[in-house]
């Protein structure tokens, strides 16, 4: 019983993380031969497939909102509340693609991606001018997906990166960032939070990013029964942000409730979807 219950939630996570056809998604990605950028032993792997991706995404939306021009894009062109979870099937497949895919269709994909940006365009908030292949914009994108990543690893995975290790995580995950457009992306953990400190005069929640906050915690389209378990990993989301972060987006800052409350919501779902996807990995192995 116990296996069933483990095997359908895992299944059920997967379903709305990658789409119903998860599983042929994955058999392209995983069983393609050919030269790839990175091995199981890289950072980065270890990183992009551990659980603590759950809240570590929910921090980089988050984060990423606060640009306004970053904003703007979502809004405007990606359709968030209409489809959210085949926006976020999407960016699961790209980084799945760029980290475990071959380099082929690595490099496939990332062009995908960058004729899509040429596309988006438009003007923020405060009606200035945007486009999302702009490298400045894409830059904030990486750096805030890169942070969001690494302090979720290292705050859920119950395995935390060396300092070296971490050093090369930052780096790694500037190889398909350069291949997309960002011009110099950083290469250390200090070099990755010196960029993203140097975007804090840039950054500002607009009525749009908080209508997006309170959609994706407050709100999100799901069951009512569903909502709990989502709702622990967000909590574990909102405990990675910097205070200033959640200042802005009226999220709780204080630094007690992140300790006491959200972090330890934020390990116990991320060791709840670990074990989950285990299960599903257990039941395909036994069926192969």
């Amino acid at each position: 019983m116990i296996g069933r219950v483990q095997t359908a939630l895992g299944s059920a996570l997967r379903s709305r993380v990658a789409g119903d056809d998860a599983r042929e998604r994955a058999a392209l990605i995983w069983d393609t031969p050919g030269a790839r950028w990175f091995t199981p032993e890289d950072p980065v792997w270890r990183v992009h497939a551990d659980a603590s991706m759950f809240p570590g995404g929910v921090a980089a939306l988050l984060l990423q909102m606060l640009h306004p021009m970053a904003m703007a894009g979502v809004a405007g062109h990606s359709g968030y509340k209409g489809d959210p979870w085949g926006r976020l099937q999407r960016t699961s497949t790209y980084l799945a693609a760029t980290t475990f895919g071959t380099i082929e269709h690595a490099l496939d994909t990332i062009g995908h991606v960058r004729s899509i940006h040429e596309r988006v365009r438009g003007k923020d908030a405060f009606g200035r001018p945007y486009r999302a292949s702009d490298p400045h914009l894409l830059t904030w994108v990486h750096v805030a997906e890169a942070v969001s990543f690494l302090d979720a690893y290292q705050a859920f995975s119950g395995s935390p990166l060396t300092e070296e290790e971490a050093d090369r995580y930052v780096a790694q995950a500037g190889v398909s960032a350069g291949h997309l457009g960002v011009p110099d992306p950083p290469s250390s953990v200090r070099e990755l939070r010196d960029v993203l400190e140097a975007y804090r005069p840039e950054l500002e929640a607009t009525d749009a990013a908080r209508e997006a906050a309170r959609f994706l915690l407050a709100d999100p389209p799901l069951p009512v029964v569903s909502r709990p378990g989502y709702w622990a990993i967000a909590a574990g989301g909102v405990a990675l942000l910097p205070p200033w972060s959640r200042s802005e987006l009226g999220l709780p800052a204080s630094p007690v409730l992140s300790r006491v409350v959200l972090s330890p919501l934020g390990r116990v779902s991320t060791s709840t979807v670990r074990w989950a996807m285990a299960g599903v990995e257990r039941a395909e192995t036994e069926a192969a």
